[in-house]
């Protein structure tokens, strides 16, 4: 699969350049993962070293053989722990000689973490402080993590803006909330830095369209393109700031590289532009007819989901200012960049990888 290189685009070439310049050791948790691969990826195509350390608990090994084929000879940079980050002594292992953490290991999903709280609390913030405090100990340079968007919970002001949070609406949003804590309290206490990334629905090439907590625009496209039926949960006007994976990328990269001695910050990564699951369910289809896929149910309407925030959008302005951040996609290109690892190359991974 051909692929447009984010770092090449117009706005991005200085962060390339300074990377291409200054080879670094990072360290990517939860590397077999959705965002965790695609920041392998990046790195390694980059010129960086990068240890990878992930449980295979949600990620697959066929991501980082996917990651090893559109990188070629510099997979060669790149090396893999297996283990679980709720070990302390695992943690303390993947950072030695590591100059930045991209922490992006987690839990993930808000009716997982309702049905069983307690392993979410486990991975999310048990596992989260030995890493912070690995990090620590281990004198790593910049610590950045994958914070969440449902941090802001009944704040109902649009658009969401750092400073101004509310009520967490799930065990989920609540470990999230635990993490930015903590990691304001290592600032206070220890003086050790560290940037958290509030991801507002993150979507992309290597996210799992599969089980019963897969997120809304891989699962849907996976239903369209076998002739499923779609549910929609409410009305439909539901609305979410939905950002494409290499956005995000681009935050990590630019986080790991600020120079924020002694500070705590946490950061919005969205696009600021709000989508209904309504006009999602439409643009989806519109794009899978490009690829002569047609889909001409409509979507089935059941309750609103428990935990979840009726809508949401990101103020981005604090990215910008702070991390030089400049979203490379919004939802429309991100769909038609996403789509042929829906319809077409996931299906040809998987099976390159069972073979």
């Amino acid at each position: 699969m051909q692929k447009e290189f984010w770092f090449d685009r117009p706005g991005q070439t200085e962060l390339r350049d300074r990377l291409r310049a200054n080879r670094r050791h990072w360290l990517v948790t939860g590397a077999a993962g959705f965002i965790g691969s695609n920041l392998v990826e990046s790195l390694l195509q980059l010129g960086q070293t990068v240890t990878g350390l992930d449980n295979f608990a949600t990620g697959h090994a066929y991501n980082l053989k996917h990651v090893e084929s559109c990188v070629g000879d510099d997979f060669a940079n790149f090396t893999l722990i297996e283990g679980d980050i709720r070990d302390f002594d695992t943690c303390a292992a993947a950072v030695k000689d590591v100059d930045v953490v991209l922490h992006q290991a987690a839990l993930g999903s808000v009716p997982r973490s309702i049905e069983d709280p307690r392993t979410s609390h486990d991975v999310n913030v048990t596992g989260f402080l030995n890493m912070l405090d690995a990090s620590r100990l281990g004198g790593v340079q910049s610590f950045v993590y994958a914070a969440s968007s449902s941090t802001y919970g009944d704040e109902p002001q649009l658009p969401k803006i750092e400073d101004r949070i509310g009520n967490p609406l799930s065990p989920y949003a609540a470990t999230k909330l635990f993490d930015e804590i903590y990691a304001d309290i290592y600032r206070r206490t220890y003086d050790f830095s560290s940037v958290g990334l509030r991801y507002f629905n993150v979507f992309g090439p290597r996210q799992d369209p599969q089980g019963a907590y897969a997120a809304v625009i891989p699962k849907w496209t996976d239903l369209m393109i076998d002739g499923q039926s779609i549910t929609i949960n409410g009305d439909g006007e539901t609305s979410r700031d939905f950002c494409f994976v290499d956005n995000a990328v681009q935050a990590n990269l630019r986080a790991g590289l600020a120079q924020l001695r002694g500070e705590n910050e946490v950061v919005n990564v969205a696009v600021g532009q709000r989508t209904t699951l309504n006009e999602l369910f439409t643009r989806i289809r519109e794009e899978l007819a490009n690829y002569q896929i047609g889909y001409d149910k409509d979507p089935i309407h059941a309750d609103f989901r428990k935990g979840d925030v009726r809508h949401s959008l990101a103020s981005i302005d604090k990215g910008r200012d702070l991390l030089g951040y400049d979203p490379t996609h919004t939802i429309v290109t991100g769909l038609e960049a996403a789509m042929p690892w829906y319809v077409e190359e996931r299906r040809r991974v998987i099976a390159d990888f069972n073979s």
